[in-house]
């Protein structure tokens, strides 16, 4: 019997898929998630996905960082938070169906304007605001606890476009993925 291909989370070319990276960009994403992921996991890893309540798994597959690449990642924290905007850009192009069209302003309580694929939004009107957060060490409780948090940022946030928090969880390879309602 054939086993079902699991769904691919695609970290390289992002900026092919989402208009508001650049190419540069998408590839400091790309090399951070690599770093991250690089420190607890061999590629493949498997990376469990809770999207608004639903569980799925997604492969993951990430070039093998040479020492160059580590020491420019040397920086846990910028890695991290590097890392994580890949990782929950491309979960959030394969759960949602969003892509990243620009960065978001301070003070907005997000870090990213997502809207639907295939829209080339002129204004925001019909976007998302993307809070996205990453953790090297910890289970599942460390993941869930961040998530919460940045919900509550999502919603003191100077925007009133809707918005979604999600949290990488590097080292549990995982990714909670949350759309944010009004009600606390």
């Amino acid at each position: 019997m054939i086993s079902p291909t699991k769904p691919k989370l695609r970290l390289e070319e992002l900026h092919e898929r989402h208009p508001g990276l650049t190419a540069s960009l998408g590839g400091t994403f790309l090399e951070a998630a690599s770093v991250c992921l690089n420190r607890h996991h061999g590629s493949p890893v498997n990376m469990r996905v809770v999207c608004n309540g639903s569980a799925s798994t997604q492969s993951v597959v990430f070039p093998k960082p040479d020492g160059r690449v580590l020491n420019a990642w040397a920086n846990d924290i910028d890695t991290t938070e590097s890392g994580a905007y890949g990782v929950s850009l491309a979960a959030v192009e394969i759960e949602e169906k969003l892509v990243a069209v620009r960065r978001a302003e301070t003070l907005t309580g997000a870090d990213w304007y997502v809207a639907p694929i295939g829209t080339e939004p002129s204004d925001l009107e019909n976007c998302f605001r993307l809070e996205v957060s990453g953790v090297d060490f910890g289970g599942q409780s460390v993941v869930d606890a961040r998530l919460r948090q940045k919900i509550e940022q999502t919603r003191r946030g100077a925007s009133n476009l809707p918005a979604i928090a999600s949290v990488v969880g590097f080292k549990e390879k995982a990714i909670a993925i949350q759309r944010v309602s009004d009600e606390k």
